[in-house]
């Protein structure tokens, strides 16, 4: 029987690749993604009916950024069920369309964000958008953990988690969107870096925490999990600062002169 020390000592552990069978993940991969589903139809459920009755309503192009990230997801969970059912191979397949669709995401995120901005400013004239590095965090974390993710592929455990950590990146929409239709916005860095992303967080410390639990924590996972969480909080605390604010203000002007 294993002594607590030894146990201890195995959860402490950091691999490179995974020595237990890759099988052992998948449900786990599922249970993320789940949560994940369950902030997103949250969020964006208590916040439908103000986006259908927005006036003006939101340009045609914030509706195909709405579709495009919903595809991703779907594309997502095709994935994750293909490796419980044990399709590997069409995974795989699938895989190659994915990595086109998130191309196309790393287009329409700063598209659509612009063009409603810029219509706000058109109508009410330029203000300070200092939310702008929350969209450059959660876009920006999505491809460089999605492009660890796709190097990692031949490592099904670290590729597993970086993959499921990327869509992590943009858990906040949903999660915040829901969290913000019960409370005041916060006016200080930390009260607001944990209302706006806490379900990125409470995501990865429970990714960790099975982990760590398990004796698998996976050093490209663990760093990658670190390096997320600090950019979010350096996106906080950009929100808060005063120059940041002013800068924005002059990119939103010229987003309403050339896209309103």
């Amino acid at each position: 029987m294993a002594t607590a020390s030894t146990m201890q000592q195995s959860r402490m552990t950091w691999h490179v690749r995974g020595t237990w069978s890759a099988r052992e993940d998948r449900k786990a991969s599922a249970v993320w993604l789940g949560i994940l589903w369950v902030g997103m139809i949250a969020g964006f459920g208590v916040d439908f009916p103000g986006y259908l009755h927005r006036n003006p309503p939101a340009p045609t192009v914030v509706h195909v950024h709405a579709a495009v990230f919903t595809v991703w997801m779907l594309l997502l969970t095709a994935q994750v069920l293909l490796v419980l059912r044990n399709r590997v191979a069409w995974h795989r397949k699938l895989g190659v369309f994915a990595v086109g669709w998130a191309c196309l995401m790393a287009v329409m995120g700063p598209v659509a964000f612009i063009a409603i901005v810029a219509q706000d400013a058109k109508l009410h004239g330029p203000f300070p958008y200092p939310f702008i590095s929350v969209h450059v965090a959660d876009i920006g974390g999505f491809l460089i953990l999605l492009a660890c993710g796709i190097a990692l592929r031949k490592n099904p455990a670290a590729h597993k988690r970086m993959m499921i950590l990327s869509t992590v990146a943009l858990a906040d929409p949903g999660f915040a969107r829901f969290s913000g239709y019960f409370l005041p916005e916060a006016t200080s860095v930390f009260p607001w870096f944990i209302e706006v992303f806490y379900g990125n967080l409470l995501l990865i410390a429970l990714m960790l925490a099975w982990d760590w639990w398990r004796g698998r924590l996976i050093r490209s996972f663990v760093i990658g999990s670190a390096s997320l969480v600090a950019a979010l909080y350096i996106a906080s605390l950009m929100y808060f600062w005063e120059p940041w604010k002013a800068l924005t203000v002059q990119w939103v002007a010229v987003w309403a002169k050339h896209f309103g």
